[in-house]
């Protein structure tokens, strides 16, 4: 399968860092400012969901209705029932993707049912959104397994697969949300879901919690994918699992590894790596990532600007 000509970084920071480190609608804001100038166009913006569930996120439709429009802006957000989705087209959302957790105990601590209740409420949703004008796609949450629960691989995504596309919605977030993942088993289970949708219709949600989100980045490339969410600075969490680091793979680390590899991003490197430091100073959240502390690898002709950054 051909490497995809360029990648669409989504940028899931808004979302994932303030849903368990809240902050001032202003931060929030001028976060997303800050990554325009950047050169971000996609981005997870907030959840329409409980707000006694998630309180951080409760400022959604304010953040929605104060982000700058620009264009080739792609907006997206997070839904727990038909309720949030219509919340979510009010908002002017493009996207909304419903938190379908492949683990039980996570299902009921995150939305309050099981992954069988929340099948049935998808099924609502995609009547919902096909009079309206919003794509609908859904997350896989733990798709490899988690958070405490043996791996899983392509077999057993099957039945969950023939599923959602009975339901018609065939748009997923592949989410390796404990980072359970190396390539090997990266491949397999992209594999098996590119044997029911098209390559553009995943987006792949690698979560580093055990140090291998970006060596899952190559393999996606040679299975054709294309949309990659991506945290800043690595950072994030979640409520429901108090005291556990839940960043994405780290957007600074991540578009440098790509630009190297020969796949544009459209990203400055340089504005993401200074806004990627505000953020960890601004909102003092536990985070990752390697090229914001020793610079970006220097182009042909230039020199490696020394940096003073605290670890």
């Amino acid at each position: 399968m051909p490497q995809p000509d360029r990648v669409r970084i989504r940028e899931i920071a808004p979302r994932l860092t303030f849903q368990d480190h809240p902050v001032p609608t202003e931060v929030k804001i001028e976060l997303v400012r800050r990554l325009l100038d950047a050169g971000v166009r996609a981005f997870e913006l907030s959840s329409f969901v409980r707000p006694d569930l998630v309180p951080g996120l409760a400022d959604a439709a304010e953040v929605f209705a104060r982000i700058p429009r620009v264009p080739g802006l792609r907006l997206g957000c997070c839904v727990g029932n038909t309720r949030g989705l219509a919340r979510a087209v009010d908002a002017g959302a493009d996207t909304a993707s419903f938190l379908l957790s492949t683990d039980e105990e996570f299902a009921y601590a995150n939305i309050g049912r099981s992954t069988t209740e929340s099948l049935a409420e998808l099924e609502r949703m995609a009547a919902f959104a096909a009079d309206h004008d919003i794509v609908l796609d859904t997350y896989l949450i733990f798709a490899w397994g988690g958070p405490t629960g043996s791996a899983r691989g392509g077999e057993d995504l099957e039945p969950l697969a023939r599923r959602l596309l009975e339901l018609g919605v065939d748009h997923w977030i592949l989410a390796d949300s404990s980072g359970y993942a190396a390539p090997p088993q990266i491949r397999e289970l992209v594999t098996a879901a590119l044997a029911h949708v098209p390559a553009d219709h995943l987006t792949m949600q690698i979560h580093d919690g055990r140090g291998m989100g970006l060596a899952a980045l190559l393999p996606l490339l040679e299975l054709g994918v294309c949309n990659i969410d991506t945290s800043l600075a690595g950072s994030g969490g979640h409520p429901a699992m108090p005291g556990t680091q839940g960043g994405g793979v780290c957007t600074e680390d991540a578009v440098q590894l790509l630009e190297l590899a020969g796949v544009p991003t459209g990203i400055d490197l340089t504005r993401l790596i200074d806004t990627a430091n505000w953020l960890a100073e601004e909102v003092g959240a536990p985070s990752k990532g390697f090229v914001r502390h020793t610079g970006p690898v220097p182009a042909a002709g230039d020199s490696a600007r020394p940096v003073a950054f605290t670890w």
